[in-house]
């Protein structure tokens, strides 16, 4: 939830020296810097794509358009990252730096969950498609996602009041440092109850439910009944991008922040050079959460099929004549792959009109025909 964290120093008094943490600001600007190059167009197009030529119009989309404007958020925050870690310092008004630091816990505990509903989708499709069925609809999803956001900016709100600047004397003037140098006195009060309600709420459940779900559907379909398709091909990608990212970004940084949350609240006692020890851990590990918002495009190409031919269509020299516009103002596909859609969402409605097993596996809906 916070990105960066100091060991040694107890008060915020601006008599003491800043810490030297030069060579942990260089890497962050590196990786930011590579992570603002890349996040930035990957999904601003993504959101675009969603919003303006797929509409968001099945669950799997609402989700992934969600995901994508929680990892554009972030990324739009960088370039005030990259700035005090270039000066060592934080240069701009203490509400900034405060928005800052709640933007990145809204970034990663609102992607752990939106990927969380991802999977739960999937495991409804698989496992249980006509018990569930009724949750399968873009209406719900957009509830779930408004939701979503309404707990995360809740728990940004006491995020914002402990990411107050610290001042300190730098090179014989007094700075304030950022998204650093909380206190020993802030951790044992407010701090470590916050990050580890934000680890339960946010991190451990969803871990819990993608985990489940994804072990339920891969046993489902690995049944010898299971339908061989591409569709399952397409699940099964999808289920496995989604843990890479969460073994990859979000495991490592929720443990390290765990355990140095423990020791800094004096909850396990440890030296000061065994804290100083987990919070290099911690710096290379909250470099590996903020790298989601990299990671997570490729859930959309990978997995859903519209979005990626979307993509495809955009780098057609002939993606101008192949839309007609509608009398609403709606654009309209004149692709011949209209037709196979609308084949396929007919053969859907057909298959699930004669399966009347709750227990059939993987029963298509029409609201997959963008998956």
């Amino acid at each position: 939830m916070l990105a960066n964290f100091s060991v040694n120093t107890s008060t915020n008094s601006s008599d003491l020296p800043c810490p030297d943490y030069r060579n942990t600001h260089y890497l962050h600007m590196v990786v930011y810097s590579l992570v603002l190059a890349t996040g930035l167009p990957l999904n601003g197009l993504a959101l675009w794509v969603f919003l303006r030529a797929l509409r968001a119009h099945s669950v799997v989309s609402v989700y992934m358009c969600n995901l994508a404007a929680s990892d554009l958020l972030f990324t739009l925050s960088l370039p005030v990252r990259l700035s005090y870690y270039s000066l060592h310092y934080w240069p701009f008004p203490d509400l900034l730096c405060q928005t800052a630091g709640a933007i990145f816990q809204m970034n990663m505990y609102g992607s752990c969950i939106f990927l969380t509903l991802i999977n739960l989708d999937r495991y409804a499709a698989v496992v249980h498609p006509l018990r569930l069925r009724h949750l399968r609809r873009p209406r719900v999803a957009r509830l779930l996602c408004l939701g979503v956001w309404a707990l995360i900016l809740m728990f940004a709100v006491p995020t914002m009041l402990v990411h107050r600047p610290s001042p300190c004397s730098y090179r014989g003037l007094q700075v304030r440092l950022c998204f650093e140098s909380f206190s020993d006195e802030l951790w044992k009060g407010r701090l470590l109850p916050l990050v580890l309600l934000a680890e339960a709420l946010g991190f451990l459940l969803p871990l819990v439910a993608v985990l489940y779900s994804s072990g339920r559907v891969f046993w489902t379909l690995a049944r010898p009944d299971a339908t061989q398709s591409q569709r399952r091909r397409k699940t099964v990608r999808l289920l496995l991008v989604n843990l890479v990212i969460f073994l990859l970004c979000f495991v490592p940084y929720n443990a390290t922040l765990a355990v140095y949350g423990l020791l800094r609240g004096n909850l396990v006692v440890a030296s000061h050079e065994a804290r100083d020890k987990v919070r290099g851990v911690l710096m290379v590990m909250v470099l590996l959460a903020g790298a989601n918002c990299v990671l997570d495009p490729l859930v959309y190409y990978f997995s859903a099929e519209g979005f990626r031919n979307t993509l495809r269509r955009l780098g057609s020299p002939l993606w101008p004549r192949t839309l007609t516009t509608h009398r609403d103002g709606e654009a309209l596909s004149q692709r011949p792959a209209e037709s196979t859609h609308n084949t396929t969402m007919a053969a859907a409605r057909q298959e699930l009109l004669r399966h009347s097993d709750p227990r059939t596996p993987f029963t298509q809906c029409p609201e997959d025909s963008a998956f």
